[in-house]
């Protein structure tokens, strides 16, 4: 045969042999970068498909009338606005765009349109839109730049509503009013110094705004705006440090505001604080958890607040006339949120989720204290058998600090001790609660892998005086916790002390490159989600708006004493100290933990010679949104725990 004939045999064999191979395997999409990541086959994908294919339901808002709700889900790549009309109704999608849609709010009149935001490519300057229901058209009222605007609070008449932004220099959170009689407007109405204020309620004559400032975790105050005057007033005690006032409501009494607080106490409680004479009344005293949210009905005689006891949440009903307090019967245990009485009163709706199933709304009806389900999110192809539960543990730390967390075990298929991933959640002020797993049940149920989720000192739910553990110079005693969870994993017969992966998001990233340099022979491999890894840069390119806010908990860099311990604890700077593969997972256009934090960490392992992948995704932010972004990432971590952890 013909030399040439040959050579094109061979290479016409050989493409088609790379074109079998190119179409069996997982593509990342064009806004995905990838370094060192191998090679993923369609195979595996459908494999764990069904576990990626569970939606969940919030609640936005509740039309005037209280016949519909608007609901935030997802049928394609993006959480959208969706209406009901009945309970288990159908769905009636109502945006239809590439980017998430983040809340709504119905004109609180006749429901003709809602305001709704929207940013882009997870950027977090959510801009607001009007969105006409009959015509399903939306218009632009903010600026469409760099400007974050939320906090909206309406006229009780819907002319108009009030706004936070930071719309004057990007850093500053001033209040905005926004006209919508007649062509929408912003005006100015309040200049404020900082990024953390909000408003968390109107009178109903719309003279009054009650304005929250927002300091950190451990400090908040509650000041009174008058909209006539433009005049801010203290309510709150300003000068009053280590104090959290939030969540203040006008009252049916001129003189007095409900509000939550954790005066003169651990956790957080109900009260009254009266505009005169400067008392609070405390009512959840004899509740032992923290009360994390509360609504008051529009006619102010009934509230509804949520307690966090141990990482579930409870319901409980107050008369505000006689303040007795009933627990709400008939709800199963979970995580419980977005409440919101109708107009009337006769019930509210809110969204909850439990360990075995994603977030959907129900309504409880008064004072029968029926309830009802109004939406049911299908969770793919995951089986009630498929889904791990959790189980709540203990350890001693280092100074003899209890710390807890939830266990997940593997399902019981599984023989033998078992590989264990911790995944340590961000904030630092968050918590680990009794959730869902989603998609995460196919480590559990495919792969026989063990997850922990701890509350390390720091967390919230736990008391103030176990918030502040971990501020300032005192950092690195959360990790010490981390390392004192990994001597108690080696204790138990079921678990395998040599095959630990750490897992964390944010403040988690940071836990998670912490761990990998302090316990480098402790663990497996590390996978670092928008993490920080110097402290230094994290608060020099962070978004202006979060700065101060995050020198309340971290430390001021601009501090030398201060500046010197971040170099010091800065997983950046221990390089030499992390042994163990590690990848980096991380947004583009990040405002949080800019983008920065993660390239500088990569190269310098790269450099180092160390093992390390790295994921991007060019469209998203603080963590990935997109559900096609979600399941390359998710595919990807498998495909590294089968490298380096399971096997």
């Amino acid at each position: 045969m013909n030399s040439k004939l040959v050579a094109l045999a061979f290479f016409l064999a050989s493409a088609a042999l790379h074109s079998q191979k190119t179409n069996n395997l997982v593509q990342p999409n064009e806004n995905l970068v990838t370094v060192n990541i191998p090679e993923i086959s369609k195979d595996l994908a459908a494999t764990v498909r069904k576990y990626t294919e569970a939606r969940s339901a919030v609640l936005d808002d509740i039309s005037p009338d209280g016949k519909s709700i608007i609901i935030g889900t997802r049928f394609g790549n993006t959480t959208q606005l969706h209406q009901v009309v009945q309970p288990m109704g159908a769905r009636t999608q109502l945006t239809f765009f590439e980017e998430p849609v983040n809340f709504c709010s119905f004109e609180p009149t006749q429901g003709k349109y809602l305001v709704y935001s929207k940013d882009s490519g997870g950027n977090e300057f959510g801009q607001l839109y009007k969105l006409d229901l009959q015509t399903l058209e939306s218009t632009l009222l903010t600026d469409g730049g760099r400007s974050q605007n939320g906090e909206l609070v309406w006229r009780k008449d819907g002319k108009g509503f009030y706004f936070a932004s930071t719309k004057r220099n990007g850093g500053d959170r001033d209040l905005y009013y926004m006209d919508m009689e007649n062509q929408p407007t912003a005006k100015l109405v309040l200049e404020v110094k900082g990024g953390g204020w909000g408003i968390s309620d109107i009178s109903d004559d719309g003279k009054s705004l009650l304005v929250s400032e927002y300091i950190s975790a451990n400090e908040s105050h509650i000041w009174m705006f008058d909209t006539a005057t433009g005049k801010l007033s203290q309510v709150t005690d300003r000068k009053s440090k280590g104090v959290v006032n939030q969540e203040a409501s006008f009252s049916s009494q001129t003189d007095l505001i409900w509000l939550i607080t954790d005066k003169d106490n651990e956790f957080q409680r109900l009260a009254t604080y009266n505009l005169k004479t400067r008392k609070y009344e405390f009512f959840t005293t004899s509740i032992p958890w923290g009360v994390d949210s509360f609504i008051l009905s529009e006619d102010k005689f009934h509230i509804m607040f949520v307690t966090n006891e141990a990482g579930t949440n409870k319901m409980y009903k107050m008369d505000t006339a006689d303040k007795k307090i009933s627990p709400i019967a008939g709800i199963p245990v979970g995580l419980i949120g977005n409440m919101q009485f109708t107009r009337d009163a006769k019930s509210l709706y809110f969204s909850q989720a439990t360990a075995k199933s994603s977030s959907d709304v129900y309504k409880i009806e008064f004072p029968s204290g029926k309830i009802r389900r109004w939406t049911q999110s299908e969770l793919g192809g995951i089986q009630e058998s498929d889904i791990s539960n959790p189980e709540l543990i203990e350890w001693t730390s280092f100074d003899k600090q209890k710390i807890s967390g939830f266990y997940y075990p593997p399902a019981s298929k599984f023989s033998g001790k078992r590989p264990v991933v911790i995944v340590i959640h961000g904030g630092p002020e968050g918590q680990s609660q009794a959730a869902f797993l989603g998609g995460n049940n196919y480590f559990t149920n495919e792969m026989g892998v063990a997850l922990i989720l701890p509350n390390v000192r720091g967390s919230s739910g736990y008391g103030k005086t176990f918030l502040q553990k971990d501020n300032g110079m005192f950092r690195e005693d959360s990790v010490k916790d981390i390392g004192a969870l990994l001597d108690w994993i080696a204790q138990q017969p079921g678990l395998d002390k040599d095959r630990i992966m750490i897992m964390g998001g944010s403040y988690g990233g940071y836990m998670t490159l912490a761990t990998a340099f302090h316990y480098a022979d402790k663990i497996r491999c590390s996978i670092d989600i928008v993490g920080i890894s110097n402290y230094n840069t994290f608060l020099k390119n962070t978004e202006e708006y979060r700065r101060d806010l995050r020198r309340a908990e971290y430390g001021d860099e601009r501090d030398p004493k201060m500046a010197a311990f971040f170099d010091k604890i800065a997983p950046l700077n221990n390089i030499d100290k992390i042994k163990k593969p590690l990848f980096i997972i991380q947004g583009t256009n990040d405002p949080r933990v800019p983008v920065s934090e993660a390239i500088q960490m990569r190269d310098k392992l790269q450099a180092a010679g160390n093992t390390v992948w790295y994921l991007e995704a060019k469209d998203e932010g603080h963590g990935f949104r997109k559900k096609q972004n979600i399941d390359y990432q998710r595919l990807a971590t498998i495909r590294f725990m089968q490298e380096y952890l399971v096997n």
